[in-house]
C-alpha cells in the first residue's frame, strides 16, 4: 500500500488554471458500430430496425453510447456498459434490477427513461431518446430555476419513499473509501496521474478529514437503507421542455442511505457556487476574475455572495424532498450535510483526472467540503436542512 507523495511529481511548468465556467458537454464520435454488431442485432429483435449510420452521435460518458434514428423511425439511445466483468455484470443487475423496481412506484415512473429493451450477455440496453437538455447545461446557462428543483426534490423523494417488492443490492458503494486515505494499492497508485497523486496527498495528509470520512462510512453502515440512486449529479438529469426532470444513469441503484442522495444534490450546488468565485456569473459587473488576483479575504466574500445565489435551489429541493418523506431518521441530515463535503472531495478527485496540477479554487472547493465534513451540524442550517438528532 502506498500513500501519495511528492517524489512521484515532475519538474513540469505549472499548466494554466482551468475555467471555472464548464462548457456544455460535447458529443463525440461514436464508437464504430460495425464493430459491435450485437448493437444492430438487438434493435432489430426488437422490431426496431438497425441504426442509420449517418444519424447518429455519441454522448459522453464512461461506457459505450450511440444516440440516432433506426430505419423505423424510432429514434433511441442505445449504451453499452464497459469495464472490468466483474463490475460490468453487477451494474447491469442493478440497472435491471431498478427496471423491476420502478414499476409499480407510484409518483417516480414518469420520471425515469423508457427502457425498450437490454441484451445481458452483449452489456447492452436501449432506451428510448429523449430531446433534453441535461442538468448539468441549464446550471451553466443559469436556467436551472427553483421549481426543477423542487421536482427533483421530489422525485428522489419518492424513490426514497417507496418500498421494494424484492431483493435488492445492498453493497455500501465503493466511495467514500477512508482506507484509501491511509494507503492505496500499488496499482491504483502507479495510474493516477500527477494531479490525481497531488489531491489525494491533500487528503492523505489531513488526520481529521481521515477521521470525519471513517465517520461518515460507520454512520452509512448504520443507518436505514431505502432505494437510493447512489451517483446523483445534476448530469444525470434530463430536462425537456415540459420542465419535467428524468432522471437517468441507474447503474449504481441499491438500497443504500438516502442521505447520500440528498448530499449529492446539495454538494453539486456547493461546488458550482466555489467555481464562480472567479467568474462574473451572477455579478452585476462585467470583468472577469481570475483567482491568482483574488486575496484571501475577497475569495471569502466572494464565496458567500455565490451561496447566497445558488443555495436557495437546495432549499427548494429540500423543500419538494419533505413533500414526500415526512419523515427523517435521526442523524440524517448531519449525514446529507456530509455527504456534501464528500461530494465536493470527490469533484476534486474527478477534476484531477482531467488537469495536470490543482488550481486554487479546486482546493478552496476542497476546503468547503472539509468543512462541511468535519462539522456537518454547524453546516447543516446553511443548506437549509432542519437538523435531526
Amino acid at each position: 500500500m502506498l500513500r501519495a507523495g511528492p517524489e512521484h511529481a515532475n519538474e513540469q511548468t505549472d499548466a494554466l488554471e482551468k475555467s471555472a465556467a464548464p462548457k456544455t458537454q460535447p458529443t463525440f464520435r461514436p464508437v464504430d458500430l460495425d464493430a459491435f454488431p450485437e448493437v444492430d442485432a438487438l434493435l432489430i429483435q426488437l422490431g426496431l430496425g438497425a441504426l442509420v449510420r449517418d444519424s447518429v452521435s455519441a454522448p459522453v460518458g464512461r461506457n459505450h453510447a450511440w444516440a440516432g434514428n433506426t430505419t423505423s423511425g424510432r429514434r433511441v439511445f442505445v449504451k453499452r456498459l464497459v469495464g472490468p466483468e466483474a463490475d460490468v455484470r453487477a451494474r447491469m443487475k442493478r440497472l435491471l434490477s431498478f427496471e423491476e423496481f420502478v414499476r409499480d412506484v407510484d409518483g417516480l415512473a414518469g420520471y425515469v427513461p423508457s427502457l425498450l429493451g437490454f441484451d445481458e450477455d452483449a452489456r447492452l440496453v436501449v432506451f428510448a431518446h429523449i430531446e433534453a437538455k441535461s442538468g448539468a447545461e441549464l446550471m451553466v446557462d443559469q436556467t436551472f430555476g427553483g421549481d426543477l428543483a423542487f421536482a427533483v426534490g421530489r422525485a428522489i423523494g419518492s424513490l426514497h419513499a417507496a418500498v421494494p417488492d424484492g431483493e435488492l443490492d445492498q453493497t455500501l458503494p465503493s466511495l467514500p473509501d477512508a482506507g484509501l486515505l491511509r494507503g492505496m494499492p500499488l496499482a491504483m497508485y502507479n495510474e493516477l496521474s500527477f494531479a490525481e497523486l497531488e489531491a489525494w496527498r491533500l487528503m492523505q495528509h489531513d488526520p481529521a478529514l481521515i477521521k470525519a470520512l471513517e465517520d461518515l462510512q460507520e454512520w452509512e453502515s448504520q443507518a436505514p437503507r431505502v432505494p437510493s440512486h447512489c451517483d446523483f449529479r445534476v448530469d444525470q438529469l434530463l430536462v425537456a421542455d415540459d420542465g419535467v426532470p428524468i432522471l437517468t444513469d441507474w447503474e449504481e441503484f441499491r438500497l443504500s442511505d438516502p442521505a447520500r442522495d440528498v448530499g449529492s444534490f446539495a454538494g453539486e450546488w456547493l461546488y458550482r457556487s466555489v467555481l464562480d468565485i472567479v467568474t462574473n456569473r451572477g455579478d452585476a459587473r462585467s470583468s472577469a476574475f481570475d483567482d491568482l488576483e483574488l486575496t484571501h479575504d475577497q475569495v471569502l466574500a466572494r464565496g458567500t455572495e455565490k451561496m447566497e445565489r445558488l443555495l436557495p435551489l437546495v432549499h427548494r429541493f429540500w423543500s419538494g424532498y419533505r413533500t414526500v418523506r415526512t419523515h427523517l431518521d435521526p442523524g440524517f441530515t448531519a449525514r446529507a450535510t456530509a455527504f456534501a463535503g464528500w461530494h465536493l472531495l470527490d469533484r476534486l478527485i474527478a477534476g484531477a483526472a482531467q488537469s495536470q496540477r490543482l488550481s486554487g479554487i479546486e482546493r478552496a472547493a476542497a476546503g468547503i467540503g472539509r468543512g462541511a465534513l468535519l462539522t456537518p451540524h454547524k453546516f447543516a442550517p446553511l443548506l437549509g436542512y432542519e437538523v435531526t438528532t
